[in-house]
């Protein structure tokens, strides 16, 4: 923000630091992390392992917010102090402290408003994560992979817990399907705009002749259910197969026909689950995952209705969305946002976090036009 004075910047990031705290409401973030600490205290919490794993991660979501808020109210308050140091001494060095402290708080003061524009229904939800590969053959499957990975990484730097229900492995390399869950509070809100097809170019390493490939995977992403879900399903609708969980190359992961894929014939959404040795196990997850599907369908089927009644277009994320370029040059762009960056390896490694906020701020405009 050049050409603006240090206390104007000051006084602006105060401002939204207080909208911030504003919308998180921290008093009632106290309360309910008091009361989490009181829930976790209790030893037979861990008599019911799913309930004690969420609470958990609630507690310590919340736990790392308020931190997070009040830590960067803290740098605020020391930045202005630096400032002041500087003038009094005319300290040239601590002058440039102060410029660098400033940037850098203007930009985690950015990231946190970030979580302010999730207001969605379903933003605070976990998230079920569903990956296809399409148009390319082996690259693509190898590109399906590639994207699994880059989405486990970044959860993994975040310290999101993640479980992979089912992985459909291709027969020369890569992944033709794999389903998981990113267990934290708002990865709903945050992943959802990357649902969509990501398209890859590359020089196939599956090409004797060394030729560019280009290959296409697509990404679903739809809130995990709760209790409080009401998702109506005819057992009769359904379609249940039984059959032996594999991995790569085929080699058998479990002895017995445990793994279970469940068919919705009025819709044909096929889900599956084969990470549970128990067959009962992985048709309850598997009737989770199918749940999550329907629910995310209904509520686009009521959007589109109310888009409808309103005169207005739907909007949709689920084409391409994203280019990751390797060859003839290297550079990963966005199509909504715009948003490149010139080191691709680095975003399939997991750093994705500069695309994910802009898509948000991108979404919140066109959800408020």
């Amino acid at each position: 923000m050049a050409g603006i004075e240090p206390e104007e910047q000051l006084k602006e990031l105060g401002s939204t630091l207080t909208g911030i705290e504003q919308v998180l409401d921290l008093d009632s973030m106290r309360r309910d992390i008091a009361e989490l600490r009181e829930q976790s205290a209790d030893p037979g919490l861990w008599n019911d392992q799913e309930r004690a794993q969420s609470v958990t991660r609630r507690l310590s979501y919340l736990e790392s917010e308020l931190n997070k808020v009040e830590g960067l109210r803290q740098r605020h308050d020391d930045v202005a102090t630096l400032y002041e140091m500087a003038q009094e001494m005319d300290d040239a060095d601590t002058r440039v402290e102060a410029d660098e402290e400033l940037a850098s708080l203007r930009k985690a003061v950015q990231q946190l408003e970030v979580r302010t524009l999730m207001s969605g229904e379903y933003d605070a939800r976990e998230a079920l994560v569903t990956i296809n590969a399409q148009a390319g053959g082996v690259d693509a499957a190898d590109w399906a992979e590639q994207l699994q990975r880059m989405y486990l990484r970044w959860a993994e730097r975040h310290g999101y817990p993640t479980e992979i229900y089912d992985t459909s492995y291709a027969e020369e390399a890569g992944i033709k399907s794999t389903t998981f869950t990113v267990k934290a509070p708002y990865a709903y809100g945050t992943l959802r705009g990357e649902h969509g097809t990501h398209r890859l170019v590359r020089i196939s390493p599956f090409d004797n002749q060394g030729r560019r490939q280009t290959s296409f995977a697509g990404l679903d992403v739809v809130p995990v259910v709760e209790q409080s879900d009401h998702v109506d399903i005819d057992e009769s609708e359904l379609r249940v197969d039984v059959y032996r969980s594999s991995g790569p190359g085929g080699q058998g992961v479990n002895t017995t026909d445990s793994a279970v894929r469940i068919t919705h014939i009025p819709t044909g959404i096929v889900v599956s689950c084969q990470n549970e040795r128990s067959q009962l196990q992985n048709k309850a997850t598997a009737m989770n995952v199918l749940q999550a599907k329907l629910l995310e369908r209904k509520r686009q089927e009521e959007a589109e209705k109310m888009s409808a009644l309103r005169g207005e277009g739907t909007s949709s994320w689920g084409t391409q969305i994203r280019n990751y370029v390797l060859h003839p040059y290297q550079i990963v762009k966005d199509l909504r946002t715009g948003v490149e960056a010139g080191n691709p390896s680095s975003v399939l490694d997991g750093d994705i976090d500069e695309f994910i906020e802009a898509e948000i701020r991108w979404m919140r405009q066109q959800e408020s036009a």
